[in-house]
Formats: C-alpha cells, sequence, structure tokens
C-alpha cells in the first residue's frame, strides 16, 4: 500500500506541472554556437524543399488556395517550434487534419461564412482546446489509446486520400462533399465508360514515375520537389505553345504568390456563435487526434536521438501555433510525421531548424513562384495519392491484426468508421470498441475445477462422473475484481454455492487485484446467503491492498477477523491456515477438498500435501 505521504507527494507534483508554460527553446540558446547554427540552416533549408510541394497539395485537398495554406508552414512552423520541447517536431497542414477540415467545411451548411473563415474558425477552436489541455496536464493521456485505433485511423485516413485524389487524377469534375464510396464508384465509371481526361492520366503517370526514379538513382534528392518542379517547368513551356492547356493547373485553382501573411485578427461575432455546437465537437476529435500524432511522432524521433521530452510541452505548442495561425488567416494544421523525419534526418540540432525553415520558405517562394504556379493539378494529385499509400503501414497493419483478437476488431472497426462515417466520429467509435473489448476482458474471471488425486498432486477433474462431494470449497480469485467483474464474479460463486453439500467456502484472494465497493457488496452478499443456509465464508492469501479494503469497508468486521487470512512469504501458509479453521467449523474426520484454479497460473506437478485431519465429532 502506498504511503500517504508518497501519495501527497505526487498530487503536488502534478499540480506543479499544471499551468505551467515554459520556452525549452530558451534553454538551447545558452550553449548554441555557429556550429549547430550550420546544422540547423542546412535542416531547415532541406526542410523547406518538402514544406512547400505538401503545402500545394494540401489546398488542392481543402479546395483553398495555396496562400492561406502556406501562411500556416510558416506562422505556425515558426509559433509552435518556441514552446516544443523536442528539436524535431514540425507543425503544419497535414494530410489527416486537412481532410478532415475539407469535410468539415464542406458539410457545414447554411453558413454565412466563407469556407477560409470556417477553417481559421475551427483552427482557433482546435488550438484553444489543445492549449487548455496542455497546462491541465494532459500531455499523458494518449498512453491509454489503443495503438490499433491509430493504425485503423491513419490507414482509414491514407485510403480517404486517394480516394479523394481520383478525379483530379483522371481529370473529370465531383461535386461537393463527396463521400469515399462515391469517390471511387465514379472513378470506376469513368474509367469504364473511357470518360477520362487523357492529358491528366499522362500527367499523373509521368509524375508518378519521376518520383520513383528520384527514389531509386538519387535518394537523397527531395522527390516531391524534384518531380513537381519538373512538371511545373514542363507545363510552362507547354503553356508558351498553347496558351489554352489541356489540363488543369495551380494557378487556376487560386494564386501563389510570396506574401508576408498578414495579422487579420479573430471576431467572435453572432455569426461564429451559432456555430460554436456544431463545430465544437470536431474541433476535440482533431485535437485528440492532434494528441495521438504528436505522441506517436515525438517518441519515435526522442527513440532515435535519445531527447528527453515533454509531453504537455508539445501540446501547448500545437495549440498556441493553431491559434496564431487563426489570427494570419492561415488553416488548421498539427503535427507532420514526413516533415519531422526529414528535420530529424538532415541533422537539426534545436527547434531553430524549424523557425529558419518558416524564413526559407518565403525566400524560396520568391525565386520559383512561376514554377509552382505552373503544376498540373493531376501532378499534385499523384503526389497525393502516393502520400496515401505511403500511409497505409503493412507491417504496423500486420501486428494490429495478427497479435490478437481484439486488435483485429479494433482495427477493422476504425478503419471501417474512418470510411464510411465522420471522421471525427471514427475516432470516438475505435477508441470507444477499444475500451469495451479492454473492460470485457478485464472482467471476466475464469475458474478451472482441480482436485487432490489418490497421490497428493492437484489434478483437473475430467470426468464430472468422478467427482466426489466435498463439505471444502476452495475457489482461487485469478485477475481484476473492480466494478465491472463484481456482478460476474459473484454470479460464478453463488452457482457454486447452490451445492448445499459445501459447507466451506474458501475464497483464495492471493491473485485478486482492485478490489472496490462493488466487489465488497458482492462478498457480502454472498457472506449473508452462506450464513442463512447455516455455512462459511473464509478469505485466504489476501494481499496488502485487499486487506485494506476488507478492513475499511466494514466487511472484516462482519465476516468475522478469525476467518481472514493474510498473505504470507509462504503463498500456501494462508491457504492451509484457512483449511485448518474450515475442517473445525465442519468438525468432520473425513473432509474431502475440491480446489478451483485457473491452469494457467497453476504448476500441476508440484505435489499437495492434505491438510492434517481434525477429530471427528458431531456436526
Amino acid at each position: 500500500m502506498q504511503p500517504v505521504s508518497g501519495i501527497a507527494d505526487e498530487v503536488t507534483a502534478l499540480g506543479s506541472r499544471m499551468f505551467k508554460v515554459r520556452f525549452p527553446f530558451v534553454s538551447e540558446l545558452r550553449n548554441y554556437s555557429w556550429q549547430k547554427l550550420r546544422a540547423d540552416l542546412i535542416a531547415g533549408s532541406t526542410l523547406t524543399l518538402v514544406s512547400i510541394p505538401q503545402a500545394i497539395g494540401f489546398a488542392l485537398i481543402l479546395n483553398l488556395p495555396p496562400q492561406p495554406v502556406i501562411a500556416s508552414v510558416m506562422i505556425g512552423g515558426f509559433v509552435g517550434a518556441l514552446f516544443f520541447s523536442s528539436h524535431h517536431h514540425v507543425f503544419g497542414p497535414t494530410s489527416s487534419i486537412s481532410l478532415i477540415v475539407a469535410a468539415t467545411v464542406a458539410a457545414t451548411t447554411g453558413s454565412t461564412l466563407e469556407p477560409l473563415e470556417l477553417a481559421a474558425y475551427l483552427g482557433m477552436l482546435i488550438g484553444v482546446v489543445q492549449f487548455l489541455a496542455g497546462l491541465l496536464n494532459f500531455g499523458e493521456i494518449t498512453k491509454f489509446i489503443s495503438r490499433s485505433v491509430v493504425v485503423g485511423y491513419s490507414t482509414g485516413i491514407g485510403i480517404l486520400l486517394i480516394g479523394s485524389q481520383l478525379h483530379n487524377l483522371l481529370g473529370f469534375d465531383v461535386g461537393m462533399a463527396q463521400n469515399f464510396l462515391t469517390n471511387v464508384r465514379q472513378a470506376v465509371v469513368n474509367l469504364a465508360t473511357i470518360q477520362v481526361n487523357p492529358w491528366a492520366v499522362a500527367i499523373g503517370l509521368i509524375t508518378l514515375g519521376i518520383f520513383e526514379a528520384v527514389r531509386r538513382f538519387r535518394p537523397s534528392w527531395p522527390e516531391a520537389l524534384v518531380g513537381l518542379a519538373v512538371m511545373g517547368l514542363a507545363a510552362k513551356i507547354f503553356t508558351l505553345v498553347d496558351p489554352v492547356a489541356p489540363f488543369r493547373m495551380v494557378k487556376d485553382e487560386g494564386a501563389l504568390g510570396a506574401i508576408m501573411p498578414v495579422f487579420t485578427g479573430f471576431h467572435f461575432g453572432p455569426r461564429k456563435l451559432h456555430l460554436l455546437p456544431d463545430l465544437a465537437g470536431t474541433a476535440i476529435a482533431i485535437s485528440f487526434l492532434g494528441m495521438l500524432e504528436a505522441a506517436s511522432i515525438t517518441k519515435s524521433l526522442a527513440a532515435k536521438s535519445g531527447q528527453k521530452l515533454e509531453p504537455n510541452q508539445e501540446l501547448i505548442g500545437m495549440g498556441v501555433a493553431n491559434i496564431a495561425c487563426a489570427l494570419f488567416g492561415g488553416v488548421p494544421g498539427s503535427s507532420s510525421f514526413a516533415r519531422s523525419a526529414v528535420n530529424f534526418q538532415s541533422g537539426a540540432v534545436s527547434q531553430l531548424s524549424s523557425m529558419l525553415s518558416s524564413g526559407v520558405v518565403l525566400i524560396v517562394l520568391l525565386f520559383v513562384t512561376p514554377v509552382f504556379t505552373y503544376i498540373p493539378v493531376a501532378a499534385l494529385a499523384a503526389h497525393l495519392i502516393r502520400v496515401g499509400f505511403k500511409m497505409v503501414n503493412w507491417h504496423q497493419i500486420r501486428v494490429a491484426c495478427r497479435s490478437t483478437r481484439s486488435d483485429a476488431v479494433v482495427f477493422f472497426v476504425t478503419l471501417g468508421a474512418a470510411l464510411f462515417l465522420k471522421l471525427d466520429t471514427a475516432i470516438y467509435v475505435g477508441i470507444g470498441v477499444a475500451l469495451a473489448l479492454f473492460l470485457q476482458k478485464t472482467t471476466t474471471p475464469t475458474l478451472a475445477e482441480y482436485t487432490i488425486n489418490e497421490t497428493g498432486n492437484l489434478a483437473e477433474l475430467t470426468d464430472r462422473s468422478q467427482r466426489t462431494h466435498p463439505q471444502i470449497s476452495i475457489i482461487h480469485v485469478e485477475g481484476e475484481l473492480y466494478f465491472g467483474a463484481a456482478d460476474l464474479f459473484l454470479q460464478e460463486v453463488r452457482r457454486l454455492a447452490e451445492d448445499q453439500n459445501i459447507r466451506i467456502f474458501i475464497l483464495r484472494m492471493k491473485n485478486a487485484r482492485h478490489l472496490d465497493a462493488s466487489t465488497v457488496f458482492a462478498l457480502e452478499t454472498l457472506h449473508d446467503y452462506l450464513r442463512q443456509t447455516g455455512r462459511h465464508l473464509l478469505i485466504s492469501g489476501s494481499n496488502p491492498d485487499v486487506f485494506r479494503v476488507l478492513r475499511n469497508s466494514g466487511l472484516m468486521k462482519q465476516i468475522g477477523e478469525d476467518s481472514i487470512f493474510p498473505a504470507e512469504s509462504n503463498p500456501t501458509v494462508s491457504t492451509r491456515k484457512a483449511l485448518k479453521r474450515a475442517q473445525q467449523l465442519v468438525a468432520t474426520g473425513d473432509v474431502k477438498v475440491r480446489i478451483f484454479y485457473d491452469d494457467k497460473h497453476l504448476p500441476v506437478d508440484n505435489p499437495v500435501t492434505p491438510p492434517p485431519q481434525a477429530p471427528t465429532g458431531p456436526s
């Protein structure tokens, strides 16, 4: 049992971590050097080469101009790095967040707000939730989320991303707010009827070919940047010959320019207030997903770098970054696995690399904006489809599906929910199913019937017709006995107690854990039932936690202190003492013992010496 002083220390430590905001980057400056600056500058420049093509692709997903997405990269990446404890954590638009935001904006009908206003509003709500979660020390909550939920959800996001870009790759138009099945069905119908744009298909295939060639022959080059820049340059040359191109380009979706983000502020007026109930659930779901992504990304990178992390700081950083993006007219963002991994692999040594990248983004756009403006939409679609395929991690899927049946169920339910329900609902469905299966697993005590055979060893009863009529029954209690298991525990023991030949019940509770009031009520009910029928209940092997609950609840006084046998250093001593007490109560010289024990925890080859017989007397 944990001492009161230890509990008080934990509460004090928890309180000291709450409402605490730090700037970990400031401590990095104390030992900063030109060598570290050079490493961060190289990493930041490399990070920029990945950020710009992704940002343009996310703009395509969001159906918004590229500028607010670029603003999120610059503003969010810089502000988040000020608060992050991880040296390599990079904030910005991501595939999962972009898909959810796009679906939410499209589904929010009857709103007087423009799509960009809705996205910024949602980003503000997400930022506030994440910031408060970090202040309230919720950073550790992710440890209670099944990894199978994360794998199923990320797989669903990848498949949805692929489906959402099929029409751009094939060159046909679709309506707003199309679901996954509609996207796939329309793609199949258009392919079957050959109603596709051959230019778009050719551009997509060529882009994928360039990506693969760069990956194979020049793996150190940024394949996305090279592929999209080549296709943009080719499209630019094509328009010099024929100004009316037979394919769509980025400039057709919205102007891309090197414009400094402007502070727009945030006005919470009546138009936004009435949308709060509709957007609050989505904001909480996205915030929760951001927590999972941040924990997964930073922990995996910290395992390689050996850096110590502060999960709450990552939450606070994401919250402040999303708030800053909303104030500058940017879209919401989250932890980017691709950019964080690139940051680490490029040799970043501090959070300054992400800050430098935000500045380099603006400089790069000044010189290469014309090329990006002419990137074909089909090339971007090929890039996003490739990103979607990378999000489907077959190794993780294999582990989730083969580990346990519960993990497989959680994975497929979460995947199905992500594909056919709202994305914010899917994360709740996955977590709910995982918790339900966990509770079911922990609330199912198992009992196996054993007896002492002629040689004095424990053996399982295989032939019930050979069972004798015992007077003493030992029930080994194994597992969790909190409120979820109390009723089932009582039902099983009560079923055994229907045998009126059993005069004494010994509950061996050496491996019972987490008793609570529900279990105490169940034991009290069993004790009262046995006493009404002239029988007895004994408890042996109770560990300190069980003993404390029995004493504090008053159940020990009801049963009798002489009927409670606490655990001792020898695990069988308390049970032998209980058997001796049972023989005294039965007062018979021919006591037959029936033992219920979980065979997974019992070495049956260990002999059990029968207890000494009490003198025969009148019953």
